[in-house]
């Protein structure tokens, strides 16, 4: 595997694990007790504080992948991969985090088509 790859893999899990926090994880602090009681613009500066650190490894993974910058993926292989990386880390997230949320059948169909989506969106038609 080459380190374009690699790297622009390994920062979209990155950008991802940190924005599936700020989007979710203030659910779970209020679940905690933490911050059942901040007003809303707190929660939302919040989580636009961890955004930032989200765009950090985004935009970079983008960059690198982007093969008209010398990357190996199209933008729509890069967002395609995105995608399957965005459900992957929120469903790990929410079996670890939230042990109220069950996954059901239909929600493993749909998991394999987005797999599925991978394929297609990769498949060479030349």
């Amino acid at each position: 595997m080459s380190w374009t790859i690699f790297a622009t893999v390994a920062m979209l899990i990155a950008s991802n694990c940190i924005m599936t926090f700020a989007w979710y994880g203030h659910l779970k602090l209020q679940q905690m007790g933490i911050s059942a009681h901040w007003p809303l613009i707190v929660v939302i500066l919040f989580s636009w504080s961890i955004a930032f650190f989200e765009y950090s490894f985004m935009v970079p993974a983008n960059r690198i992948g982007y093969e008209q910058n010398g990357g190996p993926f199209s933008l729509i292989e890069l967002k395609v991969l995105q995608e399957v990386i965005t459900l992957t880390v929120f469903t790990i997230f929410v079996t670890v985090f939230f042990k109220d949320e069950h996954l059901q059948w239909n929600h493993y169909v749909s998991f394999a088509l987005l797999v599925a989506a991978v394929f297609f969106a990769f498949m060479n038609t030349d």
